[in-house]
Protein backbone atom coordinates (compact mmCIF):
# COMPACT_ATOMS: atom_id res chain seq x y z
CA UNK A 1 0.00 0.00 0.00
CA UNK A 2 1.52 3.35 -0.82
CA UNK A 3 1.62 5.92 1.93
CA UNK A 4 0.20 9.35 1.41
CA UNK A 5 2.79 11.94 1.77
CA UNK A 6 2.61 15.13 4.11
CA UNK A 7 5.18 17.60 3.42
CA UNK A 8 5.23 21.16 5.44
CA UNK A 9 7.53 23.97 4.19
CA UNK A 10 7.92 26.34 6.45
CA UNK A 11 9.76 28.63 3.61
CA UNK A 12 11.36 31.69 5.50
CA UNK A 13 9.11 31.33 8.64
CA UNK A 14 9.99 29.33 12.14
CA UNK A 15 13.36 30.00 13.53
CA UNK A 16 14.93 27.53 15.92
CA UNK A 17 12.45 28.24 18.82
CA UNK A 18 9.58 28.25 17.00
CA UNK A 19 10.40 24.89 15.29
CA UNK A 20 10.80 23.52 18.72
CA UNK A 21 7.20 25.23 20.25
CA UNK A 22 5.75 24.56 16.77
CA UNK A 23 6.89 20.39 17.13
CA UNK A 24 6.53 20.48 21.31
CA UNK A 25 2.83 21.44 20.30
CA UNK A 26 2.52 19.05 16.75
CA UNK A 27 3.76 15.80 17.70
CA UNK A 28 1.62 14.85 21.14
CA UNK A 29 -1.19 15.18 19.23
CA UNK A 30 -0.47 13.80 16.08
CA UNK A 31 -0.38 9.42 15.86
CA UNK A 32 1.65 7.25 13.85
CA UNK A 33 -0.78 6.34 10.44
CA UNK A 34 -0.06 3.10 8.55
CA UNK A 35 -1.21 4.48 5.55
CA UNK A 36 0.84 7.94 5.67
CA UNK A 37 4.10 10.31 6.42
CA UNK A 38 5.34 13.44 7.19
CA UNK A 39 7.96 15.75 6.40
CA UNK A 40 9.09 18.66 7.80
CA UNK A 41 11.01 21.55 5.68
CA UNK A 42 12.52 23.69 8.23
CA UNK A 43 14.74 26.70 7.35
CA UNK A 44 18.35 25.52 7.33
CA UNK A 45 19.07 27.14 10.70
CA UNK A 46 15.69 25.60 12.19
CA UNK A 47 16.52 21.58 11.18
CA UNK A 48 18.34 20.66 13.99
CA UNK A 49 15.56 21.48 16.10
CA UNK A 50 13.19 19.35 14.40
CA UNK A 51 15.43 16.64 14.17
CA UNK A 52 15.78 16.56 17.39
CA UNK A 53 12.35 16.39 18.37
CA UNK A 54 11.59 13.48 15.83
CA UNK A 55 14.15 11.23 17.71
CA UNK A 56 12.46 8.03 17.93
CA UNK A 57 9.28 9.09 15.21
CA UNK A 58 9.89 6.74 11.88
CA UNK A 59 6.41 8.56 10.83
CA UNK A 60 7.65 11.97 11.07
CA UNK A 61 11.05 13.16 8.97
CA UNK A 62 12.83 16.39 8.22
CA UNK A 63 14.18 17.64 5.03
CA UNK A 64 15.83 21.02 3.53
CA UNK A 65 14.45 23.33 1.04
CA UNK A 66 17.35 23.83 -1.36
CA UNK A 67 21.00 22.67 -1.65
CA UNK A 68 23.51 23.70 -4.33
CA UNK A 69 24.74 20.78 -6.36
CA UNK A 70 28.97 20.68 -5.34
CA UNK A 71 29.59 18.25 -2.08
CA UNK A 72 31.95 21.67 -0.56
CA UNK A 73 34.12 24.86 -1.79
CA UNK A 74 34.10 28.36 -2.11
CA UNK A 75 29.77 29.20 -1.98
CA UNK A 76 28.83 31.28 0.61
CA UNK A 77 25.59 31.28 2.12
CA UNK A 78 25.18 27.42 0.11
CA UNK A 79 24.04 24.05 1.71
CA UNK A 80 25.60 20.70 -0.18
CA UNK A 81 23.39 17.60 0.35
CA UNK A 82 26.32 15.73 2.44
CA UNK A 83 25.75 18.58 4.90
CA UNK A 84 22.08 18.41 4.89
CA UNK A 85 22.32 14.49 5.45
CA UNK A 86 24.87 14.71 8.40
CA UNK A 87 22.21 17.19 9.84
CA UNK A 88 20.02 15.18 9.76
CA UNK A 89 17.69 15.52 6.89
CA UNK A 90 16.25 12.58 4.83
CA UNK A 91 14.71 14.33 2.03
CA UNK A 92 15.79 17.39 -0.22
CA UNK A 93 13.09 20.02 -1.64
CA UNK A 94 13.70 20.70 -5.13
CA UNK A 95 12.33 23.37 -7.83
CA UNK A 96 9.85 24.58 -5.25
CA UNK A 97 8.06 27.53 -7.32
CA UNK A 98 9.41 30.62 -5.49
CA UNK A 99 13.49 28.64 -6.18
CA UNK A 100 12.56 29.23 -10.22
CA UNK A 101 10.69 32.79 -10.08
CA UNK A 102 11.82 34.49 -7.32
CA UNK A 103 15.35 33.33 -7.36
CA UNK A 104 15.87 32.33 -11.14
CA UNK A 105 16.29 28.47 -10.71
CA UNK A 106 16.37 26.33 -14.07
CA UNK A 107 15.78 23.27 -15.17
CA UNK A 108 18.91 22.35 -15.90
CA UNK A 109 20.06 23.53 -11.94
CA UNK A 110 16.84 21.58 -10.76
CA UNK A 111 18.63 18.09 -12.50
CA UNK A 112 21.83 19.04 -11.13
CA UNK A 113 20.18 19.12 -7.46
CA UNK A 114 18.29 15.97 -8.10
CA UNK A 115 21.49 14.16 -9.18
CA UNK A 116 23.53 15.49 -5.78
CA UNK A 117 20.75 14.36 -3.80
CA UNK A 118 20.49 10.73 -5.11
CA UNK A 119 24.36 11.01 -5.09
CA UNK A 120 24.00 11.72 -1.07
CA UNK A 121 21.34 8.83 -0.76
CA UNK A 122 18.94 11.12 0.41
CA UNK A 123 15.52 11.07 -1.36
CA UNK A 124 14.21 14.08 -3.17
CA UNK A 125 11.19 16.34 -4.21
CA UNK A 126 11.19 17.77 -7.41
CA UNK A 127 9.02 20.64 -8.08
CA UNK A 128 6.76 21.33 -11.46
CA UNK A 129 4.48 23.72 -12.54
CA UNK A 130 2.72 26.39 -14.24
CA UNK A 131 2.61 30.30 -14.46
CA UNK A 132 -0.90 31.57 -15.10
CA UNK A 133 0.39 33.19 -18.47
CA UNK A 134 1.50 29.66 -19.11
CA UNK A 135 -2.06 28.17 -18.45
CA UNK A 136 -3.90 30.47 -20.31
CA UNK A 137 -1.86 29.54 -23.37
CA UNK A 138 -2.71 26.10 -23.14
CA UNK A 139 1.11 25.17 -22.17
CA UNK A 140 0.69 23.54 -18.84
CA UNK A 141 0.87 20.00 -20.19
CA UNK A 142 4.00 20.52 -22.40
CA UNK A 143 5.97 22.65 -19.52
CA UNK A 144 5.52 20.41 -16.53
CA UNK A 145 6.33 17.12 -19.14
CA UNK A 146 9.48 19.51 -19.93
CA UNK A 147 10.29 20.08 -15.99
CA UNK A 148 10.21 16.90 -15.25
CA UNK A 149 12.23 15.04 -17.68
CA UNK A 150 14.77 17.55 -17.63
CA UNK A 151 14.71 17.87 -13.95
CA UNK A 152 15.63 14.09 -13.52
CA UNK A 153 17.95 14.00 -16.89
CA UNK A 154 20.55 13.79 -14.77
CA UNK A 155 20.10 11.07 -12.32
CA UNK A 156 21.09 7.62 -12.75
CA UNK A 157 19.03 4.76 -12.00
CA UNK A 158 15.18 6.32 -12.26
CA UNK A 159 14.31 2.63 -11.19
CA UNK A 160 15.94 2.91 -8.10
CA UNK A 161 16.16 6.19 -7.11
CA UNK A 162 14.24 7.72 -3.97
CA UNK A 163 12.19 10.22 -5.36
CA UNK A 164 8.79 12.20 -4.90
CA UNK A 165 7.29 14.76 -7.60
CA UNK A 166 4.45 17.44 -6.54
CA UNK A 167 2.86 19.47 -8.75
CA UNK A 168 2.50 23.56 -7.97
CA UNK A 169 0.91 25.80 -10.43
CA UNK A 170 3.06 28.57 -9.70
CA UNK A 171 -0.48 30.95 -9.74
CA UNK A 172 -1.55 29.27 -6.95
CA UNK A 173 1.57 29.81 -4.82
CA UNK A 174 0.67 31.84 -1.67
CA UNK A 175 -2.16 33.62 -3.75
CA UNK A 176 -5.37 31.84 -1.88
CA UNK A 177 -5.97 30.35 -5.33
CA UNK A 178 -5.91 26.64 -5.46
CA UNK A 179 -6.66 24.33 -8.55
CA UNK A 180 -9.95 22.05 -8.27
CA UNK A 181 -9.64 19.08 -7.30
CA UNK A 182 -10.09 17.93 -10.29
CA UNK A 183 -7.75 19.97 -12.27
CA UNK A 184 -5.36 18.76 -9.65
CA UNK A 185 -5.82 15.30 -10.60
CA UNK A 186 -5.68 15.83 -14.43
CA UNK A 187 -1.84 16.94 -14.13
CA UNK A 188 -1.27 14.57 -11.83
CA UNK A 189 -2.65 11.94 -14.50
CA UNK A 190 -0.29 13.76 -17.00
CA UNK A 191 3.01 13.18 -14.97
CA UNK A 192 2.41 9.66 -13.94
CA UNK A 193 1.91 9.07 -17.36
CA UNK A 194 4.96 10.96 -18.51
CA UNK A 195 6.52 8.97 -15.67
CA UNK A 196 5.56 5.22 -16.34
CA UNK A 197 7.61 6.08 -20.03
CA UNK A 198 10.26 6.84 -18.35
CA UNK A 199 10.32 3.91 -15.26
CA UNK A 200 7.52 2.27 -16.27
CA UNK A 201 5.09 0.12 -13.83
CA UNK A 202 7.24 1.41 -10.90
CA UNK A 203 5.88 4.91 -11.51
CA UNK A 204 2.50 3.53 -9.33
CA UNK A 205 5.28 3.58 -6.54
CA UNK A 206 5.97 7.24 -6.93
CA UNK A 207 4.09 9.54 -4.54
CA UNK A 208 2.73 12.66 -6.65
CA UNK A 209 1.78 15.38 -4.40
CA UNK A 210 -0.28 18.43 -4.98
CA UNK A 211 0.54 22.44 -3.42
CA UNK A 212 -0.59 25.33 -4.07
CA UNK A 213 -2.91 27.56 -1.01
CA UNK A 214 -3.95 24.15 0.31
CA UNK A 215 -5.35 24.80 3.75
CA UNK A 216 -7.63 22.84 6.27
CA UNK A 217 -10.72 23.61 4.34
CA UNK A 218 -9.87 22.09 1.04
CA UNK A 219 -7.09 19.49 1.73
CA UNK A 220 -9.39 16.33 2.00
CA UNK A 221 -10.96 17.56 -0.86
CA UNK A 222 -7.49 17.16 -2.71
CA UNK A 223 -6.06 14.32 -1.16
CA UNK A 224 -9.58 12.51 -2.32
CA UNK A 225 -9.09 13.05 -5.90
CA UNK A 226 -7.62 9.96 -8.10
CA UNK A 227 -3.89 10.48 -8.54
CA UNK A 228 -3.17 12.93 -5.89
CA UNK A 229 -1.21 11.18 -3.25
CA UNK A 230 -0.87 13.79 -0.96
CA UNK A 231 0.29 17.44 -0.20
CA UNK A 232 3.11 20.15 -0.06
CA UNK A 233 1.68 22.71 2.44
CA UNK A 234 3.29 26.21 2.70
CA UNK A 235 1.40 28.85 4.96
CA UNK A 236 -0.95 27.12 6.24
CA UNK A 237 2.11 24.39 7.57
CA UNK A 238 3.79 27.53 9.88
CA UNK A 239 1.35 27.09 12.34
CA UNK A 240 1.22 23.78 14.39
CA UNK A 241 -2.92 24.30 14.73
CA UNK A 242 -3.50 24.72 11.34
CA UNK A 243 -1.17 21.71 9.94
CA UNK A 244 -2.37 18.98 12.38
CA UNK A 245 -5.89 20.06 10.90
CA UNK A 246 -4.40 18.74 7.52
CA UNK A 247 -2.47 15.72 8.00
CA UNK A 248 -5.54 14.73 9.93
CA UNK A 249 -8.21 15.54 6.88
Amino acid sequence: MKRRVLAANWKMNNGPTAAKSFMEEFLPSYKPRDDQSVIIFPSAIALPAVVSSIAGRKDVTAGVQNIYWAEKGAFTGELSAPMASDGGASTILVGHSERRHVFGETDAQCAKKCFAAHKANLRFMLCVGETIEQREAGQTESLVKRQLREGLSQTPNLISADFMIAYEPVWAIGTGLTASAADASAIHGVLRTELRQMIGTRTDEIPILYGGSVNPANAAGLLAAEDIDGLLVGGASVEAASWLKIVQA
